[in-house]
């Protein structure tokens, strides 16, 4: 009996130890440390350029509008905020006087067509007595003088009737310089399009500027339904770009909107200004123009499209290691650095080319402290 204790005592001690190995090695063990995952899968990548500096959403048309001479306001026949049409009229200066110089001149002009119809008259009748009296010195009733009386007297009459008719051109002259000083007094909207600000009231005195010195217009006019952006690019991107190229664009204001655009215009030169980098203006074009929504004056941001690939394996860019490697994730949830291929790359995601394949999980954030190969990781929670 004693010899059978010994071998069952040692098998005791034996699993007694085991299981406190196992005990210790399953407290002691380090925790799989928690990762963000990507999943490669196919998409499209893009190559863009985006802007420097905020750009601005501007109007195809707008014009600072002032009267062509000084004069107090008489009449504001519109509001800020209102739609008016072309050739509208906006703001009138008083011009009582002016309208009675251009009532004088149409009176004078009404005179002047009676003193015509008078002098023709009498031309047109002094050229049938003319011809009668040449009748009568051919069938020698009467002498050759009274024909030539007759045929001075139809001349004088027709040359009278002339001066008339010029008369009337010139009265008419008189009526158009008349209502152009009436113009004058009298802003139109050169286009349809909305008031941005009426500067000044009924009552007031307003003078168009000076030269070299600026004043505010009366009435600022904007075209809101030709909007367009205009942004400053890096003078090093500058040469990529070329009119007609896809843009994104968008706007502070509405952050959750992309509005989609084209490059219309490329600025023929760099704008240099003091401690700010280089940059070329570009113009880029709504290509649908929401109505009631957009304003001049918003900032937004050009993402312009260099190049598209659609349908091709991708990675996030931000999962990308120096030297183009990548924390692989095996069935094992252990980890594996990988040399990838790349190809078209922007901010968000790189073409891979090979290296990856479609359904590999990499790793998106990691601390270099903590991994290497081999650690055992699991997805964070989402």
């Amino acid at each position: 009996m004693p010899s059978i204790k010994k071998p069952l005592r040692l098998i005791g001690f034996i699993a007694i130890a085991i299981a406190i190995a196992l005990t210790s090695w399953y407290y002691t063990r380090p925790e799989p440390l928690e990762v963000d995952l990507a999943v490669i899968a196919t998409g499209d990548v893009e190559a863009t350029i985006v802007n420097t500096r905020a750009g601005t959403v501007k109007s195809c048309q707008r014009s600072n509008l002032a009267p062509m001479t000084g004069g107090k306001i008489a009449k504001i026949w519109v509001k800020e905020g209102d739609h008016v049409q072309k050739d509208q009229i906006l703001l009138e200066l008083w011009n009582q006087d002016l309208r009675a110089q251009r009532e004088l001149a149409q009176r004078q002009l009404a005179m002047a067509q009676e003193r015509r119809r008078e002098t023709c008259i009498l031309a047109e009748n002094a050229q049938r007595e003319s011809i009668r009296t040449q009748q009568l010195v051919e069938q020698g009733f009467v002498s050759s003088q009274r024909y030539d009386d007759a045929h001075a007297n139809a001349r004088s009459r027709q040359a009278s009737c002339e001066a008339a008719i010029s008369d009337i051109r010139r009265a008419e002259a008189q009526t158009h310089v008349s209502q152009a000083g009436i113009d004058r007094t009298i802003i139109t909207a050169p286009f349809s399009g909305v008031i941005g600000k009426i500067s000044g009231e009924l009552g007031e005195f307003t003078t168009p500027s000076p030269p070299g010195i600026p004043t505010p217009p009366t009435i600022d006019l904007i075209d809101d339904r030709c909007l367009y952006v205009t942004a400053p690019m890096d003078e090093v991107d500058a040469p990529k770009i070329k009119v007609g190229q896809e843009a994104r664009i968008t706007l502070d204001a509405m952050p959750e909107k992309i509005f989609p655009g084209k490059v219309r215009r490329i600025a023929p030169y760099v704008t240099e200004i003091e401690k700010q980098a280089r940059t070329v203006d570009i113009e880029v074009d709504f290509l649908h123009i929401p109505t009631n929504t957009l304003l001049v004056g918003y900032s937004a941001d050009v993402e312009v499209i260099l190049e598209r690939k659609e349908a091709v394996l991708r990675i996030p860019t931000q999962a990308i290691r120096q030297n183009n490697k990548v924390w692989t994730v095996n069935e094992n949830n252990r980890l594996a650095e990988q040399t990838l291929e790349t190809g078209l790359s922007n901010w968000s995601f790189t073409e891979v080319r090979s290296g990856l394949k479609a359904g590999d999980q990499v790793l998106m954030s990691f601390n270099q402290d903590d991994i290497k190969t081999g650690v055992v990781v699991q997805p964070k929670p989402q």
